[in-house]
């Protein structure tokens, strides 16, 4: 099936594109419409933390500490009991690895929300947007409830958004080390230590080797990949989805959002 049937398939909307590292050669679903980034936002996050290391503007080895005022509920340290310490760098591997919501908040602290934007702006990124830390997202859902108003966290317009094809392009950069050979190396490192296999991972035979980040909300999946082969090639793919809202669990769609990454990737290698 093709990435469009795949998604009606699942009940979703689909916006995805795929593209060859080493060509100009890309398909896509809706490639340019504005998608809610969710927990994918902290790629930039994780890439401009380590382009500040390289560059000896912060120490990696530097520690933060997770006090209850911090978490914020969900996967590591955010949904930690009792208060932790650990280093900048480990901040960033529970960032990608397990989508660790303090982590990334303590990270966002140190690297600077407006340090994330300008290297974003470099990379010509032009049409993606960062409002913040994962607690500045969380603080406009309260408020928007409280008010009974939509909620901002689920508009593209109005939240950290961007295109699927300017995420594939933010992975280009990673891949091709275009913003410092250790940097990247750093980032695609932490991307391939990520413990979710359930989207992209698991659509590719296991010789493929896929590093990625999911991002998941009420009614919103996403992960963004790359997916490299034995024979040399790899292939930087973005897919976001919207529907499902009725619970966060949906392996359907889950399969769904690698089922249409392989598909893509299937007509670039054909």
């Amino acid at each position: 099936m093709s990435p469009e049937e795949i998604f009606a398939a699942a009940g979703v909307r689909g916006f995805l594109h795929a593209r060859r590292l080493d060509s100009e050669a890309s398909v896509g679903v809706d490639a340019d419409s504005l998608v809610v980034l969710a927990s994918v936002v902290k790629v930039p996050l994780v890439l401009e933390f380590a382009r500040q290391v390289a560059d000896g503007l912060l120490d990696p080895a530097d520690r933060v500490r997770a006090t209850a005022a911090d978490r914020l509920g969900g996967s590591g340290s955010a949904g930690f009991a009792d208060d932790a310490e650990y280093s900048l760098r480990d901040a960033a591997l529970l960032a990608l690895s397990v989508s660790d919501n303090t982590a990334a908040d303590l990270l966002f602290d140190r690297v600077g929300v407006e340090n994330v934007r300008s290297l974003l702006a470099e990379l010509g990124l032009t049409r993606t947007t960062v409002i913040g830390a994962p607690r500045d997202l969380l603080r406009t859902i309260i408020e928007d409830d409280e008010a009974g108003r939509p909620l901002r966290a689920f508009d593209p317009v109005r939240t950290s958004a961007s295109t699927p094809r300017e995420m594939t392009r933010l992975l280009s950069a990673i891949w091709l080390d275009e913003v410092g050979a250790a940097a990247c190396a750093q980032v695609r490192e932490l991307m391939a230590a990520q413990v979710s296999w359930h989207r992209l991972t698991a659509a590719f035979p296991p010789e493929v080797a896929v590093a990625g980040k999911t991002g998941t909300m009420p009614g919103i999946r996403n992960e963004i990949g790359v997916a490299s082969y034995p024979d040399g090639t790899s292939y930087a793919v973005a897919v976001f989805t919207v529907g499902g809202a009725e619970t966060l669990r949906r392996p359907d769609i889950d399969r769904a959002i690698g089922e249409a990454a392989r598909a893509a990737v299937d007509q670039l290698r054909s």
